[in-house]
């Protein structure tokens, strides 16, 4: 005890020689300030002798030492993680965006199954590549600890695969259907020997009580799945995304001559606004998903009204040139929500 006592105060010693230039004091101008260099940086520690000495004469073995080690080596590998996860997030979120471009191709029947086929294949591939890797990184981890590592990619994810089924067969593609496509299968064993422990734990559990080390096998071979986390916040936002594209759909079937198709994208975008309307503020981008959302529904409803008021005098192949052209001012507050 004695000894790992003065090996802490060592340790406490060099912090103040360090990291405090010497006992707790910093180099200072004439004024009592700080001194800055010219270059923006702060000044080089300063270690004395006694420092020097100190830093000489710490035990490799003590407990503190090894216990800061330790701890160095787990950050280490939290942040390297989550960086492979960040890597992983950049190509779905650059994957994504080229699906959605390949969507907004899908402007005449003859194209449908096509492009359809296609872009399942591209959303399956990365569902069996990307996110399984991202599944495998959080396996035994706490998944909201990288959350923030792949929501950028998973949003981008969620407006691809939304976007894509409304295509399809008019409906929003729900998050439990979603998360379901983020459960992978894995061995249930690593090795035969394991496969033989776990049986022969199996056939004992009911005679004897169960061994923490037993517990362990027992849970590792009831764990047949990894999943990737797909948080509802991130599905939140990924789908208020898709209004932004569904309003570019709108406006390109104005372009085609697809009246009945512009009035039927308007009614969905409506229908999920009032979902957001009712879901509230319950993330930090949400209110400028909201206002975003609110301002594609109003291009989209004010070509409805052009349409319906004005579509016998212009030509199908001109609407989305008139309206492109028009000045949008109808973007008034709703009293009846705010």
């Amino acid at each position: 005890m004695q000894n790992t006592a003065q090996n802490f105060a060592y340790t406490s010693l060099i912090y103040f020689h360090v990291y405090q230039g010497g006992y707790g004091r910093t180099c200072h101008s004439r004024r009592g300030r700080p001194d800055k260099r010219r270059d923006g940086n702060k000044p080089k520690p300063v270690v004395g002798d006694r420092g020097k000495a100190i830093l000489e004469s710490i035990d490799d073995d003590s407990l503190v030492i090894q216990s800061f080690r330790r701890y160095g080596a787990e950050l280490d590998a939290k942040h390297d993680k989550h960086e492979r996860i960040v890597k992983h997030s950049r190509d779905i979120t650059i994957e994504s965006k080229r699906i959605i471009f390949l969507l907004h191709t899908l402007d005449r029947e003859s194209k449908e199954a096509t492009v359809l086929k296609d872009a399942e294949a591209r959303i399956s591939k990365l569902t069996t590549t990307h996110f399984k890797a991202i599944a495998q990184e959080l396996d035994g981890e706490d998944p909201y600890q990288y959350s923030k590592a792949y929501t950028s990619g998973m949003q981008e994810f969620i407006e691809a695969v939304t976007f894509y089924h409304y295509l399809k067969s008019n409906v929003l593609e729900s998050w439990i259907n979603i998360q379901k496509d983020f459960v992978y299968n894995v061995g249930e064993s690593t090795n035969e020997q394991d496969g033989a422990e776990i049986k022969a734990f199996d056939e004992n559990k009911q005679e004897k009580e169960c061994t923490p080390e037993e517990s362990a096998i027992e849970t590792s071979s009831q764990k047949s799945h990894i999943t990737t986390l797909l948080i509802p916040t991130d599905y939140f936002l990924g789908v208020g995304d898709l209004t932004g594209e569904l309003m570019r759909k709108c406006i390109n079937n104005l372009g085609s001559g697809n009246i009945e198709g512009c009035y039927q994208t308007s009614a969905f975008v409506r229908e999920i606004y009032k979902g957001f309307l009712s879901i509230g503020n319950v993330a930090k981008e949400m209110s400028r998903k909201v206002y975003t959302l609110r301002q594609s529904l109003s291009k989209m409803e004010n070509a409805c009204y052009t349409i319906h008021v004005r579509g016998s005098e212009i030509p199908k192949h001109m609407l989305a040139d008139v309206l492109s052209s028009s000045h949008d001012d109808m973007m008034d507050e709703d009293e009846g929500f705010y």
